[in-house]
C-alpha cells in the first residue's frame, strides 16, 4: 500500500519537514560523490553495532565517534528507492506532527525517535558488523505519533493489484496498524546479524513515538517557537479538499462539509444539497441538483 495524502490539512507551513527532506537529498548526492569510498563512509557514520559489542574495537573510538552515527545515520540512505520512499512517507505524515507539536519541538522529537530506533537495532543485532542506514527508524516515530494523535484520519492509498490499481481511503489506524503488523511479522521471521531491512528499528521507532508524542505535546513551548510559528501559518485554505458527501436511505439529501479559513480562523460553512430523482426510463436515474442551502459560521 502506498500512501498519497492525508485528509488533515496542516495549519503552519511545515518548514523542518521540508528542512529535513532537503537535508537527506543533500546527503544522498554527497553519498554519490564519493563513488569507491561510499562504503568508508557507511561504516563510520552508520550504526556498526561490533563498533559497540567488541571492547577491541570500541577503544579505537572516542564517546562522541560512537554517539555521532545514531545521527548522521538519519541522512544516509542505501539508494534511490529507498530515499524516496522514505522522505514520501515523512511528507506524508510530518507535516501534521510538526503542527502539533511545534517546529523545534518537532525537530527534537524526530531526533530522539530516531535514536531510540537506533538503540533497539543495536540491542536486537549485537555484535553484527553490518551498518546501518537510513532515516526509517525516525519516520516510523513519526507515524506512530500520527497513529495517536489522528487515529480516525483518512489516508488516500493506492493499492496496486497485479496489473490494476485501486485507490482506497483507509482510517489511519488501519493503515498504520497494518503496516505495524508487517513489520512485527517480518521481524521474527527475519535472522538477526544479517542485511536488509532493519525491522527491529521500525518497530522501536513506532513505540517510541508512540510513547514520547504526549510527553512531547505537554512540554512547554519555547517563545522562540511562538514567534517562529506566526510566520508559518498558512493564509490561504488549502486548494484541494477532501469533501465525503453522507447520505440516508430515507431522504435524497447528500450531506457534506467544507472547511473555510478567513483571516486565521476556522469558518464552517455546512452544505445541504439536495437532489431530485428523475426516472426517464426504468434504467436510467438521473440526479439534478434543486438547491444549496444553510450556511454556518463561527467568528
Amino acid at each position: 500500500m502506498i500512501p498519497l495524502r492525508d485528509a488533515i490539512p496542516s495549519k503552519t507551513f511545515p518548514v523542518i519537514n521540508i528542512l529535513i527532506i532537503v537535508a537527506n537529498g543533500l546527503a544522498f548526492i554527497w553519498q554519490l560523490s564519493l563513488g569507491p569510498s561510499l562504503k568508508e563512509a557507511f561504516l563510520l557514520y552508520g550504526i556498526v553495532p561490533v563498533r559497540y559489542s567488541d571492547p577491541s574495537l570500541s577503544v579505537q573510538f572516542t564517546m562522541f565517534e560512537q554517539v555521532f552515527p545514531f545521527i548522521t545515520s538519519m541522512f544516509l540512505h542505501g539508494g534511490f528507492l529507498h530515499i524516496l520512499g522514505n522522505m514520501w512517507f515523512l511528507y506524508i505524515f510530518g507535516d501534521n506532527i510538526e503542527d502539533r507539536l511545534g517546529h523545534f519541538r518537532y525537530l527534537l522529537f524526530y531526533f530522539v525517535t530516531g535514536v531510540a530506533a537506533g538503540l533497539v537495532h543495536l540491542y536486537t543485532n549485537w555484535g553484527s558488523q553490518i551498518p546501518t542506514i537510513g532515516a526509517s527508524g525516525a519516520i516510523s516515530g513519526i507515524m506512530g505519533a500520527y497513529l495517536l494523535l489522528y487515529p480516525r484520519s483518512r489516508i488516500l492509498t493506492l493499492i496496486p493489484i497485479f496489473f490494476f490499481f485501486q485507490f482506497v481511503e483507509i482510517p489511519a489506524f488501519i493503515f498504520l496498524g497494518y503496516w505495524l503488523l508487517i513489520q512485527l511479522f517480518s521481524a521474527s521471521l527475519t535472522p538477526k546479524n544479517v542485511g536488509g531491512i532493519a525491522f527491529w528499528a521500525h518497530i522501536g521507532g513506532f513505540i517510541a513515538g508512540l510513547i514520547l508524542v504526549k510527553i512531547f505535546d505537554v512540554i512547554p513551548k519555547m517563545g522562540i517557537g511562538k514567534d517562529f510559528r506566526h510566520y508559518t501559518e498558512r493564509r490561504t485554505t488549502p486548494r484541494l479538499q477532501t469533501i465525503l458527501p453522507r447520505s440516508f436511505t430515507e431522504e435524497l439529501n447528500l450531506y457534506g462539509e467544507i472547511r473555510i479559513l478567513i483571516g486565521g480562523i476556522t469558518h464552517h460553512r455546512i452544505m445541504f444539497q439536495q437532489w431530485n430523482r428523475i426516472e426517464g426510463s426504468s434504467k436510467n436515474v438521473i440526479p439534478v441538483p434543486i438547491f444549496i442551502g444553510k450556511i454556518q459560521s463561527r467568528f
